[in-house]
């Protein structure tokens, strides 16, 4: 019972108070990061429609029909859609019910509605980068113990899309990636994140391989998802740190875990959490205790991720 290394009760699971104000800190910091371009896109909008005399010049104005689109709140993916007719007709529509009625202050309403539409942009955008943080903090610590037991390993990029080997000055690896590679005890390992396992019809946020890197790419690849015994380990990954949305990703999380452990009956199954209540830790103890769930911690404590990735890099 290798979680009970970290873990004495359920208790132990519980975000603490003082990791949700942080992790609140820490996402609102990030937000203001990537808000940056966004404000400095309005800023920019501004500069260049201050001076147009009238809406009719800004429309014939070419350059500017990307930036009109986005104030009139269509997004990038509905852009995709659109004919040119169909874009004449949004911008026209936009015109006619904000920019004439806005008189002389219509580069105002213009900056307004496009700053409006790049903030939906970046609330979509920090869902993701939430699995993205959470996933850096866990390839973080793996990363960690390897290079601790002195294992060489190598990392899947996500800028290159190959498999690659640290250099001596390489830095913040699990930021560039999407997996790791290495050996234990003379055998492969391989670990993946976001792999869409054909058994349970889903995609499982951590799945751990006993085969080589090159057996998951290419014409290998098909054959190796297909082969039950390839797996060792799966588990979920939720880096959420609000209370509110816990138990509901919790349930979610259980409920793809369960599924899981119904087609694959050999690997380990874990589950790794940022907001983890009371009634949560209760309920994951419980699977811990019962042999549902082989490991668990919660990202926001240090000893327990440390202590959950050895156990992960020795499976």
């Amino acid at each position: 019972m290798s979680y009970r290394n970290h873990l004495k009760s359920a208790s132990d699971l519980v975000t603490l108070r003082k990791d949700t104000s942080a992790g609140f800190i820490k996402m609102s910091l990030e937000r203001s990061l990537r808000a940056t371009q966004f404000v400095e896109q309005g800023r920019a909008l501004r500069a260049a429609t201050v001076t147009v005399p009238d809406v009719p010049t800004l429309l014939a104005n070419a350059s500017m029909h990307e930036a009109i689109l986005t104030a009139a709140g269509v997004s990038e993916k509905a852009k995709q859609y659109f004919l040119e007719a169909d874009r004449q007709l949004a911008m026209s529509e936009f015109a006619e019910k904000y920019l004439h009625t806005a008189g002389n202050q219509f580069s105002d309403e213009l900056v307004l509605r496009f700053m409006l539409t790049r903030g939906e942009t970046l609330g979509g955008t920090m869902k993701n980068v939430v699995g993205y943080l959470a996933e850096v903090r866990l390839l973080r610590a793996v990363v960690a113990a390897l290079i601790l037991r002195g294992q060489p390993f190598n990392y899947l990029s996500r800028d290159a899309n190959m498999w690659l080997t640290p250099q001596p000055d390489s830095s913040e690896i699990e930021r560039n990636s999407r997996g790791l590679t290495w050996e234990n005890n003379g055998n492969p390992r391989t670990l993946l994140l976001n792999v869409n396992v054909p058994q349970v019809r889903k995609n499982v946020d951590l799945c751990l391989f006993r085969c080589h890197s090159d057996e998951l790419s290419g014409k290998y690849k098909t054959a190796t998802l297909n082969d039950s015994a390839n797996y060792i380990g799966l588990g979920e990954l939720k880096g959420g740190i609000d209370p509110a949305g816990a138990d509901e990703h919790w349930k979610t999380a259980r409920s793809a875990l369960n599924r899981i452990r119904l087609v694959l009956t050999d690997p380990s199954i874990f589950f790794i959490g940022a907001a983890i209540e009371t009634a949560m830790s209760i309920e994951i103890w419980e699977d811990l205790e019962k042999g549902i769930l082989k490991n668990a911690a919660n990202l926001n404590h240090d000893d327990q991720v440390a202590s959950f990735v050895s156990w992960l890099v020795s499976l």
